[in-house]
Protein backbone atom coordinates (compact mmCIF):
# COMPACT_ATOMS: atom_id res chain seq x y z
CA UNK A 1 0.00 0.00 0.00
CA UNK A 2 1.40 3.54 -0.60
CA UNK A 3 2.97 5.48 2.10
CA UNK A 4 2.52 8.78 2.25
CA UNK A 5 4.19 10.68 4.83
CA UNK A 6 2.63 14.22 4.80
CA UNK A 7 -0.54 12.39 4.83
CA UNK A 8 -0.68 10.02 7.89
CA UNK A 9 -3.16 7.81 8.53
CA UNK A 10 -5.66 8.88 11.35
CA UNK A 11 -8.40 6.48 11.28
CA UNK A 12 -10.09 3.99 9.80
CA UNK A 13 -13.44 4.28 8.20
CA UNK A 14 -14.42 1.29 6.59
CA UNK A 15 -13.22 -2.31 7.07
CA UNK A 16 -14.32 -5.16 4.73
CA UNK A 17 -12.63 -8.25 4.18
CA UNK A 18 -11.97 -6.57 0.33
CA UNK A 19 -12.08 -2.92 1.15
CA UNK A 20 -10.82 -1.04 3.60
CA UNK A 21 -11.00 3.28 4.00
CA UNK A 22 -8.72 5.20 5.95
CA UNK A 23 -8.97 9.08 6.67
CA UNK A 24 -5.35 10.75 6.14
CA UNK A 25 -4.55 13.92 7.01
CA UNK A 26 -5.81 17.56 5.74
CA UNK A 27 -9.08 15.68 5.06
CA UNK A 28 -8.12 13.09 2.50
CA UNK A 29 -10.18 9.82 2.27
CA UNK A 30 -8.14 6.80 0.87
CA UNK A 31 -10.36 3.71 -0.20
CA UNK A 32 -7.98 0.37 -0.57
CA UNK A 33 -8.74 -2.42 -2.89
CA UNK A 34 -7.25 -4.98 -0.97
CA UNK A 35 -7.20 -8.23 -2.91
CA UNK A 36 -3.57 -8.55 -3.68
CA UNK A 37 -3.43 -12.14 -4.20
CA UNK A 38 -5.66 -12.15 -6.90
CA UNK A 39 -4.40 -8.55 -8.15
CA UNK A 40 -7.42 -6.74 -6.93
CA UNK A 41 -9.77 -8.26 -9.10
CA UNK A 42 -13.09 -7.64 -7.84
CA UNK A 43 -16.03 -10.36 -7.32
CA UNK A 44 -19.75 -9.50 -5.44
CA UNK A 45 -18.06 -8.81 -2.15
CA UNK A 46 -16.19 -6.48 -3.08
CA UNK A 47 -18.51 -5.16 -5.22
CA UNK A 48 -20.88 -4.57 -2.17
CA UNK A 49 -18.26 -3.16 0.21
CA UNK A 50 -16.73 -0.33 -2.64
CA UNK A 51 -20.54 0.66 -2.61
CA UNK A 52 -20.75 0.68 1.08
CA UNK A 53 -17.65 2.35 1.72
CA UNK A 54 -18.23 5.10 -0.86
CA UNK A 55 -21.61 5.62 0.47
CA UNK A 56 -20.32 6.30 4.00
CA UNK A 57 -18.13 8.70 3.01
CA UNK A 58 -20.06 10.41 0.55
CA UNK A 59 -22.35 11.15 3.51
CA UNK A 60 -18.89 13.07 5.23
CA UNK A 61 -19.19 16.74 5.30
CA UNK A 62 -16.75 18.98 3.23
CA UNK A 63 -14.45 19.84 6.40
CA UNK A 64 -13.50 16.04 7.04
CA UNK A 65 -13.38 14.71 3.30
CA UNK A 66 -11.75 17.69 1.10
CA UNK A 67 -10.25 14.59 -1.49
CA UNK A 68 -11.01 10.73 -2.34
CA UNK A 69 -7.69 8.51 -2.87
CA UNK A 70 -8.33 5.19 -4.23
CA UNK A 71 -5.65 2.90 -4.57
CA UNK A 72 -4.83 -0.62 -4.92
CA UNK A 73 -3.36 -2.77 -2.14
CA UNK A 74 0.21 -4.20 -3.62
CA UNK A 75 1.86 -3.91 -6.84
CA UNK A 76 -1.76 -3.69 -9.21
CA UNK A 77 -4.46 -1.27 -9.01
CA UNK A 78 -6.94 -3.39 -10.31
CA UNK A 79 -7.45 -6.43 -13.10
CA UNK A 80 -11.36 -5.78 -13.32
CA UNK A 81 -13.66 -8.36 -12.87
CA UNK A 82 -12.64 -12.00 -11.33
CA UNK A 83 -13.15 -14.20 -13.78
CA UNK A 84 -13.88 -16.68 -11.54
CA UNK A 85 -16.84 -14.42 -10.24
CA UNK A 86 -18.07 -13.73 -13.77
CA UNK A 87 -17.86 -17.50 -14.58
CA UNK A 88 -20.40 -18.08 -11.90
CA UNK A 89 -23.12 -15.01 -12.99
CA UNK A 90 -22.81 -16.74 -16.00
CA UNK A 91 -24.39 -19.58 -15.28
CA UNK A 92 -26.72 -17.52 -12.54
CA UNK A 93 -30.60 -17.23 -13.07
CA UNK A 94 -31.21 -14.67 -15.64
CA UNK A 95 -32.87 -12.43 -13.05
CA UNK A 96 -29.70 -12.41 -10.72
CA UNK A 97 -27.34 -12.16 -13.61
CA UNK A 98 -28.78 -8.76 -14.26
CA UNK A 99 -29.45 -8.12 -10.96
CA UNK A 100 -25.59 -8.61 -10.16
CA UNK A 101 -25.05 -5.89 -13.53
CA UNK A 102 -26.89 -3.90 -11.85
CA UNK A 103 -25.20 -4.06 -8.50
CA UNK A 104 -22.08 -3.29 -10.58
CA UNK A 105 -23.28 -0.02 -12.48
CA UNK A 106 -24.15 1.21 -9.17
CA UNK A 107 -20.78 1.23 -8.07
CA UNK A 108 -19.27 2.97 -11.34
CA UNK A 109 -22.00 5.64 -10.78
CA UNK A 110 -21.29 6.39 -7.43
CA UNK A 111 -17.51 6.77 -8.11
CA UNK A 112 -18.49 8.64 -11.11
CA UNK A 113 -20.71 10.35 -9.01
CA UNK A 114 -18.92 11.16 -5.82
CA UNK A 115 -19.41 15.25 -4.13
CA UNK A 116 -15.89 15.52 -3.66
CA UNK A 117 -12.80 15.17 -6.20
CA UNK A 118 -11.68 11.53 -6.91
CA UNK A 119 -8.12 10.85 -7.71
CA UNK A 120 -6.55 7.38 -8.35
CA UNK A 121 -3.52 6.14 -8.49
CA UNK A 122 -2.56 3.09 -10.97
CA UNK A 123 -0.03 1.10 -9.82
CA UNK A 124 0.57 -1.68 -12.80
CA UNK A 125 -2.65 -1.98 -14.42
CA UNK A 126 -6.11 -0.91 -14.79
CA UNK A 127 -7.64 -3.54 -16.69
CA UNK A 128 -11.76 -3.93 -17.66
CA UNK A 129 -13.49 -3.20 -14.61
CA UNK A 130 -10.18 -1.43 -12.98
CA UNK A 131 -10.25 0.97 -16.11
CA UNK A 132 -13.86 2.04 -15.24
CA UNK A 133 -12.47 2.54 -11.88
CA UNK A 134 -9.86 5.16 -13.40
CA UNK A 135 -12.08 6.73 -16.11
CA UNK A 136 -15.11 7.37 -12.96
CA UNK A 137 -12.35 9.94 -11.20
CA UNK A 138 -11.14 13.16 -11.68
CA UNK A 139 -8.02 12.45 -11.93
CA UNK A 140 -5.22 9.70 -12.27
CA UNK A 141 -1.33 9.29 -11.75
CA UNK A 142 -0.03 6.28 -13.32
CA UNK A 143 3.27 4.59 -12.68
CA UNK A 144 5.10 4.91 -16.31
CA UNK A 145 4.33 1.40 -17.40
CA UNK A 146 0.86 0.84 -15.90
CA UNK A 147 -1.09 -1.23 -18.48
CA UNK A 148 -5.24 0.49 -19.42
CA UNK A 149 -7.26 -1.81 -21.62
CA UNK A 150 -10.65 -2.87 -21.65
CA UNK A 151 -10.23 -6.57 -22.38
CA UNK A 152 -13.96 -7.77 -22.44
CA UNK A 153 -13.96 -7.93 -26.31
CA UNK A 154 -11.03 -10.80 -26.48
CA UNK A 155 -13.37 -12.82 -24.03
CA UNK A 156 -16.66 -12.34 -26.25
CA UNK A 157 -17.80 -10.33 -23.30
CA UNK A 158 -19.13 -6.12 -23.82
CA UNK A 159 -17.06 -3.67 -21.71
CA UNK A 160 -20.88 -2.35 -21.19
CA UNK A 161 -20.94 -0.61 -17.46
CA UNK A 162 -18.02 0.99 -18.12
CA UNK A 163 -18.64 2.57 -21.46
CA UNK A 164 -20.41 5.65 -21.02
CA UNK A 165 -17.78 6.42 -17.99
CA UNK A 166 -15.12 5.53 -20.46
CA UNK A 167 -16.63 7.81 -23.75
CA UNK A 168 -17.35 10.36 -21.01
CA UNK A 169 -13.56 10.62 -20.24
CA UNK A 170 -12.01 9.89 -23.84
CA UNK A 171 -14.56 10.84 -26.36
CA UNK A 172 -15.81 8.25 -29.19
CA UNK A 173 -12.72 8.97 -30.96
CA UNK A 174 -10.65 7.13 -28.72
CA UNK A 175 -12.86 5.23 -26.75
CA UNK A 176 -13.93 3.14 -29.49
CA UNK A 177 -11.11 1.99 -30.37
CA UNK A 178 -9.80 0.64 -27.05
CA UNK A 179 -13.25 -1.03 -26.40
CA UNK A 180 -13.27 -2.50 -29.88
CA UNK A 181 -10.28 -4.38 -29.78
CA UNK A 182 -9.07 -4.37 -25.99
CA UNK A 183 -5.81 -3.21 -27.01
CA UNK A 184 -3.24 -2.83 -23.99
CA UNK A 185 -1.75 0.69 -23.92
CA UNK A 186 0.53 2.57 -21.47
CA UNK A 187 2.93 5.65 -20.84
CA UNK A 188 2.72 8.22 -22.93
CA UNK A 189 -0.12 6.98 -24.96
CA UNK A 190 -2.50 6.37 -21.61
CA UNK A 191 -1.20 10.11 -21.02
CA UNK A 192 -2.14 10.99 -24.64
CA UNK A 193 -5.58 9.74 -24.70
CA UNK A 194 -6.52 11.18 -21.48
CA UNK A 195 -6.42 7.60 -19.27
CA UNK A 196 -3.77 9.31 -17.11
CA UNK A 197 -3.40 13.04 -16.32
CA UNK A 198 -0.03 11.97 -14.77
CA UNK A 199 3.02 9.75 -14.91
CA UNK A 200 5.30 9.02 -11.94
CA UNK A 201 8.87 10.99 -13.24
CA UNK A 202 12.11 9.03 -13.10
CA UNK A 203 13.08 11.06 -10.42
CA UNK A 204 10.36 10.82 -8.02
CA UNK A 205 8.61 7.91 -6.14
CA UNK A 206 5.16 7.26 -6.44
CA UNK A 207 4.68 8.59 -2.97
CA UNK A 208 6.39 11.83 -3.68
CA UNK A 209 4.20 12.30 -7.12
CA UNK A 210 1.32 11.54 -5.39
CA UNK A 211 1.85 13.75 -2.25
CA UNK A 212 2.18 16.46 -5.22
CA UNK A 213 -0.87 15.79 -6.76
CA UNK A 214 -3.01 15.80 -3.63
CA UNK A 215 -1.29 18.67 -2.40
CA UNK A 216 -2.61 20.55 -6.08
CA UNK A 217 -6.26 19.46 -5.24
CA UNK A 218 -5.99 20.79 -1.62
CA UNK A 219 -4.98 23.93 -2.65
CA UNK A 220 -9.35 24.46 -3.54
CA UNK A 221 -11.38 25.72 -0.84
CA UNK A 222 -13.46 22.49 0.28
CA UNK A 223 -16.62 23.93 -0.73
CA UNK A 224 -15.52 25.58 -3.92
CA UNK A 225 -13.88 21.92 -4.80
CA UNK A 226 -17.49 20.09 -4.62
CA UNK A 227 -19.45 23.13 -6.19
CA UNK A 228 -17.24 22.54 -9.05
CA UNK A 229 -17.62 18.41 -9.04
CA UNK A 230 -21.70 19.22 -8.75
CA UNK A 231 -21.07 21.64 -11.78
CA UNK A 232 -18.68 19.09 -13.55
CA UNK A 233 -21.57 16.92 -13.18
CA UNK A 234 -24.37 19.11 -14.49
CA UNK A 235 -21.95 20.05 -17.66
CA UNK A 236 -21.42 16.15 -18.37
CA UNK A 237 -24.13 14.29 -17.01
CA UNK A 238 -23.87 11.19 -15.74
CA UNK A 239 -25.85 7.65 -17.94
CA UNK A 240 -29.88 8.31 -17.00
CA UNK A 241 -31.74 5.30 -16.20
CA UNK A 242 -32.30 4.09 -19.55
CA UNK A 243 -28.56 3.58 -20.37
CA UNK A 244 -27.36 2.58 -17.09
CA UNK A 245 -30.45 -0.61 -18.19
CA UNK A 246 -29.53 -0.59 -21.33
CA UNK A 247 -25.49 -1.54 -20.08
CA UNK A 248 -26.26 -3.73 -17.40
CA UNK A 249 -28.55 -6.15 -19.37
CA UNK A 250 -25.60 -5.60 -22.25
CA UNK A 251 -23.01 -7.63 -20.01
CA UNK A 252 -25.84 -9.79 -18.28
CA UNK A 253 -26.62 -10.97 -21.43
CA UNK A 254 -22.92 -11.27 -22.79
CA UNK A 255 -22.11 -13.18 -20.08
CA UNK A 256 -24.91 -15.91 -20.34
CA UNK A 257 -23.95 -16.45 -24.31
CA UNK A 258 -22.38 -19.18 -26.07
CA UNK A 259 -19.65 -17.02 -26.97
CA UNK A 260 -19.19 -15.30 -23.77
CA UNK A 261 -19.20 -18.77 -22.19
CA UNK A 262 -16.63 -20.26 -24.43
CA UNK A 263 -14.15 -17.11 -24.20
CA UNK A 264 -14.18 -17.60 -20.39
CA UNK A 265 -13.51 -21.05 -20.83
CA UNK A 266 -10.92 -20.39 -23.07
CA UNK A 267 -8.94 -17.95 -20.59
CA UNK A 268 -9.18 -20.55 -18.16
CA UNK A 269 -7.80 -23.73 -20.09
CA UNK A 270 -4.98 -21.13 -21.13
CA UNK A 271 -6.17 -21.35 -24.66
CA UNK A 272 -7.16 -19.14 -27.73
CA UNK A 273 -10.95 -18.67 -28.07
CA UNK A 274 -12.84 -20.35 -30.96
CA UNK A 275 -13.07 -16.94 -32.96
CA UNK A 276 -9.67 -16.41 -32.65
CA UNK A 277 -7.11 -17.22 -35.41
CA UNK A 278 -3.10 -17.84 -35.73
CA UNK A 279 -1.90 -14.49 -37.01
Amino acid sequence: MTNLAPFPLEATLFAGATVRAEALAKGVARVVLDRPQVRNAFNAEMIRELSQALAELAALPCDQLRLLLLVGEGNVFCAGADLAYMKEQASAEPARNLENARELGRMFRALAGFPAPVVSFVRGAAIGGGLGLAVCSDYVLAEPRAAFATSEVMLGLVPAVISPYLVRKLGLAHAAPLMLTGRRIEGTEALALGLAQRLVQPEETGEEALAKVLRDFLRAGPRAARATRELLLRVSPLPGPELFEATAAAIAAARASSEGQQGLQAFFNKSAPPWEHAF
